[in-house]
C-alpha cells in the first residue's frame, strides 16, 4: 500500500533521559496500527510528536511526502479520557473549536453522533453520559475535523470490558466508512490484535521498534478466530523478549 504518513525519529530526550532512539514508522491509507510496549517505552511520546504536540525532537514527520510543522487538521487525536467540556452540550463538544458552528457543521456533528450511537443526545451535558457514551462522544469529536489520520492514546482503558469491546468494533467500523487511518497506543494485547493490521512492539530505554506482527485477517473479525490467537501469542512473546532486555 502507498504510504500516507511517515515518522522518522532520530532522537527524543526529556532532559538527560533518552526516550526515543532512531525509529521509522509508516502508515498506509486506511491501515490500523497499534503500538504496544512497557511503560516508558515512548509510545505516548511518539503519538504526541506525530500530532505536533511535542516539537522538541530530532526527526521528521511527513504526510504524503509533505513535512508537517506543528499541529495539522489532517491529524486528529483522542486521549485516554474523553476530556469533554462540562459546560458544553455533547453536540457543542463534538464541534468544539468553531465559535459559531454553521448549520452544515451542526448537521455534521449530529450525523457523527448518530454514527457513534449517540443520536438524540445532542443537547445532553457530559455529566448525563455514561463513561462509554462519553468516549463515543470523544470519537465523534476526533472525527469531526475529517482527519486523514486519527491517533488514539489508550482510548478505552477507563471503561468496562463489554463496553470496551463494543467501542473497539465501533471505532473500526466508523474509521473504515470514513477512510481514516488509525494509530492506537494500548497496553491490551487482545485489543491490539483485534483492531490492527499490524502491531508494533516497542522496547524501552530508549524506545525503539523491536518487532512487527502482522494480523492477516479481514474485517469483520471473529474474536475466536485462530489467527487472532496466533497473533496474540506472537505479541506476548515479543513483549516478553523486550521486558527481558
Amino acid at each position: 500500500m502507498t504510504s500516507l504518513l511517515e515518522a522518522r525519529i532520530e532522537a527524543k530526550y526529556f532532559g538527560d533521559k533518552h526516550v526515543l532512539s532512531p525509529l521509522r514508522l509508516s502508515l498506509s491509507h486506511g491501515e490500523v496500527v497499534s503500538l504496544v510496549g512497557a511503560s516508558g517505552s515512548g509510545k505516548s511520546t511518539l503519538l504526541r510528536i506525530i500530532a505536533g504536540l511535542e516539537r522538541d525532537y530530532s526527526g521528521r514527520i511527513a504526510l504524503e511526502g509533505q513535512p508537517l510543522q506543528g499541529r495539522s487538521p489532517e491529524i486528529g487525536f483522542i486521549f485516554q479520557e474523553p476530556r469533554l467540556f462540562p459546560w458544553l452540550t455533547v453536540a457543542q463538544n463534538v464541534a468544539f473549536g468553531l465559535e459559531r458552528p454553521s448549520a452544515q457543521a451542526q448537521r455534521r456533528a449530529s450525523e457523527l453522533l448518530v454514527e457513534v450511537g449517540l443520536g438524540g443526545h445532542e443537547q445532553a451535558l457530559p455529566k448525563q453520559l455514561s463513561g462509554g457514551q462519553a468516549q463515543r462522544a470523544a470519537i465523534a469529536r476526533g472525527l469531526f475535523g475529517q482527519p486523514r489520520v486519527l491517533l488514539l492514546d489508550e482510548p478505552f482503558s477507563a471503561v468496562d470490558a463489554f463496553t470496551r469491546m463494543s467501542l473497539q468494533q465501533l471505532l473500526v467500523r466508523v474509521a473504515r466508512q470514513r477512510g481514516v487511518t488509525l494509530l492506537v497506543v494500548t497496553h491490551d494485547i487482545e485489543e491490539a490484535v483485534f483492531l490492527s493490521d499490524r502491531v508494533l512492539v516497542l522496547q524501552a530505554n530508549p524506545g525503539a521498534i523491536s518487532d512487527t506482527i502482522e494480523v492477516r485477517l479481514p474485517r469483520e473479525r471473529d474474536r475466536t478466530h485462530p489467527e487472532l490467537a496466533r497473533a496474540r501469542a506472537e505479541v506476548f512473546n515479543a513483549l516478553h523478549r523486550v521486558h527481558a532486555l
